[in-house]
């Protein structure tokens, strides 16, 4: 009877072991635990992580746009308003690209960041299971001391049995190794993920400011535009060459418009021809072209000119907003022209059917293209100042049957 209580004595420390072998659970962990090499691969990949941080933040800081260096590139063209126009435009394009790269690599960040947090916190309660789990292995080794393992191999009732434990030791002891290499790896990797999450932070935090920086440069250069168009417009030496450039510019407007009106016409021909389906105003009422504007700067119908002081028919309704806010198709219809000119800038045209138009004008980006079929409220472009604008505000033009019309006339 003896006998058999000094082997179960023996085999309880035993099976507490081949558990620990087998990977018993600690408490509130999944049973999969990370391997070493799993460990050190996530380790590299937050390595890479902090390597790619440092870069884009020094990149960030190359690609800072010269506004002044711009500016005085200006200099050469301001006696042709035309050329002067389209440089800074231009400018402003790249200005703009800029920008939208920034904020793109700030929702990227955001979500690495997330992420990051995410694996940091993993880690952190990896390492503290493990840590608890090997102060238990460590006292439970302490307690059985190097006597518990020498009866266990001198209660083997064979030279097979004594072979089995001597095993069973070994796996204890290599098991223990392996978990002290892991529990290194793991607070290797937590240090790693701090790390990358301040690099991250530091990234996002770089761009943030760097788009503040790019927003305000934009500022500059549209006010240094209102401030050569205005002066160009009011010099009395230049008044009547600026009202008969301003005609021209107008005429330039109306004979790509008529253009584009001219193809649609066309188009519509031919689908007659085909018994094709076409673009058709269903009498509807159009939606502001913004959600949100500060006011209306400038009224459809004659008014005096605010730089040139004459009489003039202004084509449209001019809603001042901020650059970049959404321009939206006032009615479902097809993209007929989107484009660049010096007069309107960016532009966007849209055929409603039965020869009715809106135009956008002046925008700071387009997201569509010719062609393509648009739905009322659709977000079509972005308020800027581009061509002859003196700031930020979008020009919204009618057109039906050629001819410009009130455009309240459709505006619910």
């Amino acid at each position: 009877m003896g006998k058999y209580r000094k082997r179960g004595r023996v085999f309880l420390p035993l099976l507490l072991c081949s558990l620990l072998l087998i990977g018993w659970p600690a408490s509130g962990i999944e049973s999969r635990a990370a391997t070493a090499d799993e460990l050190e691969q996530s380790i590299k990949e937050k390595e890479e992580a902090i390597s790619q941080a440092q870069e884009q933040k020094e990149q960030i800081q190359a690609n800072i746009s010269n506004i002044q260096a711009m500016v005085d590139e200006l200099e050469s063209t301001k006696d042709d308003l035309q050329a002067y126009v389209e440089q800074l435009d231009g400018n402003l394009a790249e200005i703009q690209s800029r920008i939208n790269e920034l904020k793109s690599l700030i929702e990227e960040k955001e979500a690495e960041i997330e992420e990051t947090q995410k694996e940091l916190e993993e880690a952190v309660a990896q390492e503290e299971a493990q840590y608890a789990a090997m102060k238990v292995r460590i006292q439970y080794s302490y307690e059985q001391g190097v006597e518990n393992y020498l009866e266990m191999l001198l209660a083997a009732d064979s030279f097979g049995e004594l072979l089995n434990r001597v095993g069973y030791i070994e796996q204890m002891n290599t098991y223990d190794q392996e978990q002290l290499a892991i529990y290194i790896k793991n607070k290797e990797l937590v240090e790693a993920c701090k790390t990358a999450l301040e690099e991250e932070q530091e990234v996002l935090e770089e761009a943030k400011a760097e788009v503040e920086e790019e927003e305000a440069g934009l500022e500059t250069l549209i006010a240094e535009k209102e401030a050569q168009i205005t002066s160009y417009q009011t010099d009395i030496n230049n008044k009547e060459a600026a009202i008969a450039e301003y005609e021209a510019d107008i005429a330039e407007q109306n004979s790509t418009i008529a253009a584009l009106e001219a193809a649609a016409e066309a188009e519509k021909k031919q689908l007659e021809e085909l018994n094709q389906p076409q673009v058709t105003y269903d009498g509807g009422m159009f939606q502001m072209p913004l959600a949100s504007y500060k006011r209306v700067s400038s009224e459809y119908g004659y008014r005096i000119h605010p730089t040139l002081g004459v009489n003039k028919f202004h084509n449209g309704v001019d809603f001042a907003a901020n650059s970049g806010t959404p321009i939206m198709a006032a009615y479902g219809g097809t993209v007929v022209g989107a484009g660049y000119n010096s007069s309107m800038g960016n532009y966007v045209m849209i055929n409603h059917g039965d020869g009715l138009y809106t135009i956008y004008m002046h925008a700071s980006e387009l997201y569509v293209s010719s062609g393509q079929t648009v739905s009322k409220g659709e977000t079509i472009a972005a308020v800027g100042s581009t061509g002859r604008s003196t700031g930020p505000h979008l020009h919204f033009s009618v057109r039906l049957n050629g001819e410009y019309v009130n455009p309240w006339n459709y505006l619910s």
